[in-house]
């Protein structure tokens, strides 16, 4: 914007300068040759007179004589009626001169000149100034057009550092008030944008907090029922085995509780460690095993055993019961869990035997499976957990059957075992 500013105004400038200047340039040109000529021809008519004084008394016209009429010409010529032609002066000069011939009454001619060169500097002296004159103007509409410019772009530039700090989540940003109507209707926009935000996250801050507090109260209730239940006496061994499933299901639900409550305040996963992709794809396979053989489904599970990745364990296995859990509810047939080293890339992918009728806005909260049940909110959360590792979640809308792919970054330094 300042860069556009100071060329448009130096242009404007510039061109105002040349719409005055060219022409004034050319009236001084034709001034100082009009000068010129006058002055030769009050020479001419001086040394006219003196030559006729000269003749008047007897006396012979020598170049002595002539010299006078040189204080206004280059070249003073006299041309007898007869004898030799005397000239004093410089060397005849026929192109761009002036030149004024005057006939001596007594018989004879003058004939007195002013050399181009010498027109030339004359027009030269003229113009300088007139030059002069525009390069300050040029130069100084320069500087002034760069002051306004700077003065002008400043309320753009401070809106756009507010609203870089608006899109890092900084919402009690001050914007101030600006004088130019445009930069005060962006400040406004923005200070409304911030203070709308700013009680939208609040609220739903506020609810997340609200919402784990309610979910962990009865979800400790439970475990502590279940782990009485596991300390009977009278209670069977396979129904034990279930029963301590069970908790580990709740602790692990608690934990995602907790994840998710740290998403919704804005905070990063920060107990991330090197972990093996094999390992969490083979955790998750022994997690659904009971549920996906209660529906006569099957779990394929497909890894080279070597990839492995830095990031919140809880995260990516919740990421994966999503995938997982939305294969089982809307797909059919087998269920693939693959997990490889794509070079640049880790990638975990969970597929199913369905045809694909999904979009890319499936990751849009709101936005359903196919058969609408849900409240299209699993796989949005997913995709902020994939984010928050480092990675990202998306579909595979190459397949023909449904196919989520979370890619997660690579861990090459030596020494690091996973976790």
């Amino acid at each position: 914007m300042r860069e556009r500013l100071v060329i448009a105004f130096v242009g404007l400038t510039l061109a105002v300068i040349g719409l005055y200047g060219v022409p004034r340039a050319y009236f001084l040109a034709d001034l100082v040759r009009e000068q010129e000529w006058t002055t030769l021809d009050s020479t001419a008519a001086a040394l006219e007179g003196l030559v006729e004084e000269r003749r008047e008394r007897g006396g012979d016209v020598d170049v002595e004589l002539l010299e006078h009429g040189l204080t206004g010409a280059d070249r003073v010529e006299y041309l007898p009626a007869q004898g030799e032609v005397l000239v004093a002066g410089g060397a005849e000069d026929a192109d761009g001169g002036i030149e004024v011939v005057r006939d001596l009454p007594g018989g004879g001619a003058l004939h007195l000149s002013v050399s181009g060169d010498t027109v030339a500097s004359g027009v030269r002296k003229a113009i300088t100034p007139l030059v002069l004159l525009g390069l300050v103007l040029g130069l100084g509409s320069a500087l002034f057009g760069f002051a306004l410019a700077r003065r002008m772009s400043r309320p753009f530039q401070e809106l756009a550092v507010h609203s870089r700090e608006l899109g890092h989540g900084r919402f009690d940003i001050d914007v101030p008030s600006y004088r130019v109507p445009e930069a005060e209707a962006i400040g406004a926009s923005l200070r409304g944008a911030a203070s709308r935000l700013d009680a939208l996250v609040r609220r739903e801050r506020e609810f997340a907090a609200n919402a784990s507090h309610q979910l962990r109260t009865p979800v400790t209730a439970l475990r502590l029922g279940l782990e009485d239940l596991t300390l009977w006496p009278e209670t069977a061994p396979e129904v034990r085995a279930e029963l301590e499933r069970g908790i580990a299901e709740l602790d692990r639900l608690s934990a995602a509780i907790d994840e998710l409550l740290d998403l919704a305040r804005g905070r990063r996963l920060d107990d991330q460690e090197v972990v093996a992709l094999d390992s969490l794809v083979l955790a998750a396979a022994v997690r659904w095993q009971t549920t996906l053989a209660a529906d006569g489904r099957e779990l394929v599970v497909d890894t080279d055993g070597t990839a492995r990745t830095r990031a919140a364990t809880g995260a990516v296995e919740q990421v994966l019961d999503v995938l997982v859990e939305n294969a089982r509810v809307h797909g059919s047939g087998a269920i693939t869990v693959e997990a490889r080293d794509a070079g640049t890339h880790l990638e975990i992918a969970v597929a199913d035997e369905g045809t694909r009728t999904l979009g890319p806005d499936v990751f849009r909260r709101g936005v359903t499976s196919r058969d609408g049940a849900g409240h299209g909110i699993g796989l949005a959360v997913a995709a902020d957990l994939a984010e928050l590792c480092g990675g990202h979640l998306s579909l595979d809308t190459a397949s023909p059957t449904t196919r989520f792919v979370m890619w997660l970054p690579r861990v090459d330094a030596p020494g690091e075992e996973p976790g």
